[in-house]
């Protein structure tokens, strides 16, 4: 496994994704600038960041050392063409709307040199139509990172229409030095790992609208019963509502109406409710992220 990276890494949107992605990126030994329009949103991240650092070494995982020299390599900035400028590898984790990704990409191209890679982190978009604004659709391809990125271990790479092999090469180097194993997939409406997790996630609500059981035992049965780390519900509150209603709908549009988001879901991110980043989605949580002890109730959104 190689443990170099390809050089200057430049992170765009500094929400769960990115922040999470910047942050494997910079303990890998990367010099790397997230880049947010909202400073708000940037400095949420930092206090993020250095809890991941915190837990790290807590855990063993993260020795002082590299701990203070992932601080010192990861810088935040608004001003996307400065902080792309030079840069070798870009990854855009912004939100799941082809026109802000196509935004993104077409400023970033302006200013990197003709080597750079540009990756999208989309969990379910085509990587093709994403990188189509591009002049050179061949320096892009999908990266796509999972939740919490520093703790899981893929990082599925996706191979749009017009990706080169030295594309891919340059993303899968990053992807391992980063500590990540990887796989690789054509593109096609949700990738691998995806369509997976949306069918099982929307059936997880499906099941909780039905009244098959509670939310509690719905995830209980899916962690204990089928091994997963975590039950669908806890992981559409970690993943956030919204997000995954997006996904779906993108999914229902290419490959049917076995993806098609229940009442339920969209009941609940209509209320807000979508998912720890507000506070609330099928669980309660406490400002820093953890849950509380109140058992789920979304019997006023029945």
């Amino acid at each position: 496994m190689t443990t170099t990276m390809p050089g200057p890494v430049v992170v765009v949107g500094a929400g769960v994704m990115g922040r999470g992605i910047a942050y494997v990126a910079a303990i890998a030994g990367a010099t790397v600038d997230l880049v947010d329009l909202d400073p708000d949103v940037l400095a949420s991240a930092l206090t993020a960041i250095e809890r991941d650092l915190q837990t790290g070494l807590e855990r063993g995982k993260v020795t002082p050392s590299q701990a203070a020299e992932a601080r010192d390599r990861l810088t935040t900035s608004t001003d996307l063409r400065a902080s792309a400028a030079g840069s070798r590898l870009v990854i855009e984790a912004v939100v799941e709307r082809m026109d802000v990704k196509h935004g993104v990409l077409r400023e970033v191209e302006a200013v990197v040199d003709a080597d750079a890679v540009l990756a999208t982190n989309t969990s379910a978009m085509s990587v093709t139509e994403i990188m189509s604004i591009l002049d050179d659709p061949s320096r892009g391809c999908g990266m796509h990172f999972f939740n919490p990125v520093p703790r899981m271990k893929l990082c599925e790479l996706i191979r749009g229409a017009h990706t080169s092999e030295t594309t891919l090469r340059t993303a899968r180097a990053a992807a391992e030095a980063m500590g990540k194993q990887t796989v690789t997939v054509n593109d096609v409406a949700g990738f691998a790992t995806s369509r997976l997790n949306a069918l099982i996630g929307s059936e997880g609500m499906r099941m909780l609208e039905d009244g098959v059981a509670s939310a509690e035992d719905i995830d209980l049965a899916a962690r204990l019963g089928l091994n997963h780390p975590m039950g669908p519900l806890e992981m559409g509150d970690l993943v956030g509502w919204d997000t995954r209603l997006d996904i779906l709908v993108y999914l229902a549009e290419h490959l049917g109406d076995r993806f098609t988001p229940t009442d339920l879901h969209r009941r609940l991110v209509a209320a807000g409710r979508t998912g720890r980043k507000s506070g609330h989605g099928v669980y309660r949580y406490e400002d820093d992220g953890t849950r509380t002890n109140a058992p789920a109730n979304l019997t006023n959104l029945m």
